[in-house]
């Protein structure tokens, strides 16, 4: 089993292991500044940091409680070859296959290995091609991703929603928080692909509908990112939304236009203006920042010649319910044929797999 006073763990993370000694050390500086008189004057910076030294402890007890079991199989391993017991090869067996468990259960959260993956996500579904059917099939992707946050115990707030004439919504945006939340869901960014016979055809016709789902990390403060006010347009008007008391009453709804890159964000679901104003504007900063990394993706992967522009309808994943019944993502090769299953929030094979296959990329 190797000598378990050095344990480590294969990460995918620069360095390539998961350190338990240099966490520790982390931890040390964390609690130094924490510790500070004057710690808690900047309240946000402070919260930021308390969370981060919360989950870090949080980390090196999984591990070391895991580094214990691997220590008690090696002992147990031991003793079932000195004295050739045939139960005890049994419990080692047995404990090999708790530890097997929940190691990967660990190297599951070990690959989320991007900057902004502890983040709260903010995530927009928005209707493509296919009228009625793609605003239906936007309905019953946020009600596949409700129910995935309802799973992970995550909470959940509508910002912005517009509904369709017919049926469905040609758009919503929310913000979900939770830890891991932009983690677990940057796999989901892209053009979802629906073919069914359609409820709105008269003729029982198979219809094909796509949406596209955007995700994004939620950023609160953000140095790289400037806005001159005299770029931006902010329309006010009436709520459309579902709200309590006043809400659909007032002009509360705000409407920001980056007028340079053209970039719309709306926020209604706040009770008054100044709110939905400052979360419009957080969405739009987070915006802005994922067009910027973008951009630097780009050009360095045109300096390799890799770069392919993603066109509208280059789906990543596809739902089929009919004339078979399977969820296919096209990235992954990652598939289940089981998709009431998938749109009712079972979710967490295709994220796995997503996150491998960015691994060996």
């Amino acid at each position: 089993m190797g000598n378990s006073k050095s344990f480590k763990t294969k990460s995918p993370r620069p360095g390539g292991f998961f350190d338990l000694d240099q966490t520790r050390q982390k931890i040390g500086e964390l609690e130094s500044e924490v510790s500070e008189p004057d710690f808690w004057k900047d309240t946000k910076h402070a919260k930021a940091k308390s969370q981060e030294l919360d989950e870090l402890k949080e980390e090196v007890s999984r591990w070391e409680a895991i580094k214990k079991d691997v220590d008690d199989l090696v002992d147990l391993s031991s003793l079932a070859h000195k004295e050739h017991d045939e139960s005890i090869r049994g419990d080692v067996e047995k404990k090999f296959a708790e530890v097997t468990k929940r190691f990967r259960e660990l190297e599951f959260y070990i690959m989320f290995s991007q900057k902004y993956d502890k983040r709260n996500a903010i995530l927009a579904i928005h209707a493509g091609a296919g009228g009625t059917d793609s605003q239906d099939w936007v309905a019953m992707l946020l009600r596949m991703y409700l129910r995935f946050c309802e799973r992970k115990g995550w909470v959940v707030k509508i910002v912005d929603e517009s509904f369709g004439q017919e049926a469905g919504i040609k758009s919503v945006t929310m913000e979900i928080h939770g830890r891991w939340a932009y983690g677990h869901l940057r796999s989901e960014a892209g053009v979802h692909r629906l073919v069914r016979i359609s409820p709105f055809d008269a003729e029982k016709m198979r219809h094909t509908s796509f949406a596209l789902v955007e995700i994004l990390p939620e950023l609160e403060e953000l140095e790289e990112v400037k806005i001159d006010d005299k770029d931006l347009r902010i329309d006010t008007f009436m709520s459309s939304g579902k709200g309590g008391q006043s809400v659909n009453t007032t002009y509360s709804a705000v409407r920001i236009v980056h007028i340079p890159t053209g970039i719309m964000v709306s926020c209604q679901n706040e009770r008054s203006q100044l709110q939905n104003k400052a979360t419009a504007m957080k969405i739009l900063k987070s915006k802005l920042y994922k067009i910027t990394l973008e951009k630097q993706q780009e050009e360095k992967q045109q300096l390799r010649g890799e770069y392919q522009s993603a066109e509208w309808g280059s789906q990543i994943r596809s739902y089929v319910l009919q004339p078979y019944q399977m969820v296919k993502d096209h990235r992954t090769k990652y598939e289940e044929n089981n998709p009431d299953e998938v749109l009712n929030g079972k979710l967490e094979g295709f994220i796995e797999s997503y996150l491998r296959w960015k691994v060996k990329k």
